[in-house]
């Protein structure tokens, strides 16, 4: 019987490589719903290719989509409430999180509540609302399956019988494309040097946060929610290599650790098949060219945002948010020019320092909390304006 699923992002990298897994395994999957926000040309392809129940894209595209597409069974809806409509089909029994940012949190709530297991890359819906998003899962009965590979690597080799056992997480980063580049000189980075990865070939927002291993810290704040763990047992380190994809250490000296190639499609096909493993067409890891595998304590001088993601982690309450969307703010407007790349983290820290923390949080509150970020980043940006 085939699974029924939906894509969120459906056009970005992680939603890319999830509908091929999909058309690999054409008896065991149905997409029934997949939206984008601008690109409605990839949109429609995939809605040609698919054809899903319903596709949604961003309301001011809807006729150009419309237009791609022709004649379809496939239902259009728009924006946020179309994302929240094919999030609680009741039919469709797994939810492909793939979107960017804040807008993946009201879509992943709508799914829990509705049964849903969330195959999730949107790592923002834990970094704003853990503690919300854990307790939901935990009263409707569903489950979370990370598809980021550092997560997919713990969750693998995580044994949930002995949670007290553990000694610590290892998160695996590595070090991004300016690992090694010298810190005077981390102001004259360019948009263009900043995209280009070492290893992982991603969206642009998620590989800016990997040069300033924003992404790193948000994957900290995630895996404290995700497995239960205190901060105090999740710790990085750089692995350039980026083989090992992250580790569990035990009490007894034992490190379990999940090894592979650099390839989004194994996370996401071990996500979608879960608890089975099925043969993939990936081409498997190569032990004679792996010569060596480094590792190194992060440089947290260098690069901050590291350290700023332990800080709101262990603050709580709404400064995850604030953390995420002052991020969000920062990065966009680096990609647009506005700002140098040694900014980011500088915005960030400036609008945790002024954020007056709300402890007992609900969603309400998150969201508050992620619109003044937002707004005190953009005004901070626009009186400290400075190529």
């Amino acid at each position: 019987m085939q699974k029924k699923i939906v894509v969120l992002g459906s056009t970005g990298s992680i939603g890319c490589n999830t509908l091929e897994i999909v058309q690999n395994f054409p008896k065991d999957f149905k997409i029934t719903g997949i939206s984008g926000n601008k690109n409605y040309k990839l949109l429609a392809k995939q809605t040609k290719k698919f054809v899903p129940k319903y596709a949604v894209i961003g309301k001011e595209y809807e006729q150009n989509l419309k237009k791609e597409i022709g004649r379809t069974k496939t239902e259009i809806l728009t924006g946020m409430d179309g994302l929240m409509e094919i999030s609680s089909l009741p039919e469709v029994k797994m939810l492909v999180v793939a979107l960017v940012g804040a807008v993946g949190l009201k879509p992943s709530m709508a799914g829990i509540k509705t049964g849903k297991d969330l195959a999730l890359a949107n790592k923002e819906v834990m970094v704003m609302a853990g503690e919300l998003v854990r307790s939901a899962v935990k009263k409707y009965g569903t489950k979370i399956l990370p598809i980021d590979s550092e997560h997919s690597a713990i969750f693998q080799s995580l044994d949930e019988k002995n949670l007290d056992a553990v000694n610590n997480l290892f998160l695996t980063a590595s070090g991004g494309p300016f690992l090694n580049f010298p810190p005077n000189k981390m102001h004259l980075i360019t948009v263009k040097e900043a995209l280009q990865h070492p290893r992982w070939k991603m969206g642009k927002k998620v590989t800016i946060d990997s040069a300033t291993l924003m992404n790193k810290a948000l994957e900290v704040i995630e895996a404290r929610w995700l497995f239960d763990m205190d901060f105090s047992k999740i710790k990085v380190l750089v692995h350039p290599e980026s083989i090992i994809h992250s580790m569990v250490e035990y009490i007894d000296g034992s490190i379990i650790a999940q090894l592979g190639r650099t390839d989004m499609r194994i996370p996401i096909q071990y996500a979608l098949t879960y608890p089975k493993r099925k043969k993939t067409h990936i081409n498997h890891l190569n032990w004679e060219e792996t010569k060596e595998l480094r590792f190194s304590l992060p440089d947290e001088k260098k690069f901050p945002c590291l350290k700023y993601g332990y800080t709101a982690g262990k603050t709580g309450g709404t400064m995850p948010a604030v953390l995420n969307a002052a991020n969000e703010i920062a990065v966009n407007n680096f990609l647009k020019g506005n700002i140098k790349f040694t900014h980011i983290p500088k915005i960030v820290k400036y609008c945790m320092d002024n954020h007056v923390v709300v402890r007992k949080i609900d969603m309400d509150e998150i969201i508050k909390a992620d619109k003044w970020a937002q707004d005190f980043a953009e005004n901070y940006i626009k009186m400290n304006h400075d190529k």
